[in-house]
């Protein structure tokens, strides 16, 4: 309770109150809920609680996590959760020294919360006893799925003794991970908590924007919302770094967090954004889960997300622990398809927010919707007229940073000649003659061609 108590929390959450007791009996669960809803703690209470009890000096507890940022929070939960308890974790995964994890284990703590692969790996040099394992927890075990780890993670539960208490979580349930919850989880206690809270919690927005105008579109709403952090996510490795660089040069101090980089870079990066030090991240989809920072503003979809999974999980970086957030995503006439997707899966429409200096006549239109504020939108060729009463669209300083985010989307590779560069002029004086005979010579070679072929 002194750890409760430290970590901030004064009422259990809805996971906690619905899974803690049956955790308490032994009871396998199988817990429905999105990341940032206290579900950490619903598994970690009774954990180090069942472990006070029974004072084993070996690891009997095992908590698998899809990536490297997750497990770390996991763990700096427990260590905040147990401080007061005597009972020590260690992380294991890739991309760090495997002798530095080697020798943490030697210490025999009671918990490991370790990534799959480098588990595996451990487990094969017998550097680990996976046998005395009594409980186990499989966290975010869609993401196992998306990532490819339900191999590993069947050897892995191979590995461990029949006879154990499990817990799985998962914000999503498609058809392969139900088969594996039904195969490894016996008479469970079922928490389905759905997507209720991403629906209720976050403001979702739907902008209509081309590829070009992406960037300038991304500091428009930085520049014209408050927020004290905000997550940015694209694609690809190449497009978050290069976002990140071009924010950063137009005075916004942003950061990247993609695949490419060393485990150490990754943690900088995550502690610098976690400090305020950086207030935009940019990210791929590996920082779509396992990210838990306090008081993210909103999430910006840059590229619109693979699935409707994808979206949930993205922007659940914001909204958490019961507090209000907002998510921007960027359309494109072709996520058109995927748009009506994630309206399916949300099982409502989203509101569209058509911004007369960003939209044009290849963005998908609004159809007629209301606008965030009631009133019908115009058509993106037709901006309304602002009467005296209404906010500007742009305030002074974002707006000259648009115009230089602009200007760099229309830059060419250097070397190539722009649209509004001077042609050369053709003048003889000028260049010599040469330009006028070299198309002279290359005229008449044309014309001798062409009467070879005809």
């Amino acid at each position: 309770m002194r750890g409760v108590e430290f970590a901030g929390y004064e009422t259990p959450r809805p996971i906690q109150q619905e899974a803690i007791p049956s955790a308490l009996e032994g009871r396998d669960i199988l817990g429905m809920a999105q990341t940032g809803t206290g579900k950490t703690a619903a598994f970690a209470l009774p954990i180090l609680e069942g472990l006070m009890k029974r004072r084993r000096r070996l690891p009997s507890v095992l908590i698998l996590a899809p990536t490297r940022e997750l497990a770390s929070q996991i763990n700096a939960e427990f260590n905040d959760l147990g401080q007061f308890t005597h009972i020590r974790s260690t992380t294991v995964y890739g991309g760090v020294s495997i002798k530095r994890q080697i020798q943490a284990l030697r210490a025999k703590p009671q918990i490991i919360v370790a990534c799959p692969g480098r588990l595996l790996d451990l487990h094969r040099q017998n550097a680990i006893d996976l046998s005395a394992i009594n409980t186990l927890v499989i966290d975010e075990a869609d993401h196992m799925f998306d990532m490819g780890f339900l191999p590993d993670v069947r050897s892995i539960i191979d590995l461990v003794h029949s006879d154990r208490q499990t817990m799985l979580f998962s914000a999503t349930m498609p058809k392969e991970i139900r088969h594996l919850a039904d195969n490894v989880l016996h008479n469970p206690k079922v928490v389905d908590l759905g997507n209720s809270k991403v629906v209720s919690t976050i403001q979702h927005e739907l902008y209509p924007v081309s590829q070009r105008l992406k960037l300038p579109l991304v500091q428009f709403l930085l520049s014209e919302n408050a927020y004290y952090s905000a997550i940015v996510f694209t694609r690809t490795k190449h497009r978050a770094l290069r976002t990140a660089k071009q924010l950063k040069s137009v005075g916004i101090n942003a950061v990247s967090l993609q695949g490419n980089m060393s485990q150490a870079q990754r943690d900088r990066t995550m502690n610098g954004f976690r400090e305020g030090k950086f207030h935009v991240l940019v990210a791929t989809d590996i920082a779509a889960r396992g990210i838990d920072v306090a008081n993210i503003s909103f999430v910006i979809n840059y590229d619109f997300p693979n699935t409707p999974d994808a979206y949930i999980h993205r922007i659940g970086r914001t909204g958490r622990s019961e507090q209000e957030g907002r998510a921007f995503t960027f359309v494109t006439p072709e996520d058109v398809d995927a748009v009506r997707a994630l309206e399916h899966k949300l099982g409502r429409k989203i509101n569209r927010c058509v911004l007369p200096d960003f939209a044009n006549d290849t963005t998908p239109a609004n159809n007629g919707q209301k606008g965030q504020n009631g009133q019908r939108k115009q058509p993106a060729n037709k901006p309304r007229k602002q009467s005296g009463n209404q906010p500007r669209k742009q305030a002074s300083k974002p707006e000259n940073a648009l115009e230089a985010a602009q200007q760099r989307l229309n830059e060419r590779p250097s070397g190539s000649r722009s649209d509004d560069q001077q042609r050369p002029s053709r003048d003889p004086k000028s260049h010599g003659g040469h330009q006028t005979s070299r198309g002279k010579r290359s005229r008449l070679r044309h014309r001798k061609h062409a009467e070879r072929v005809s």
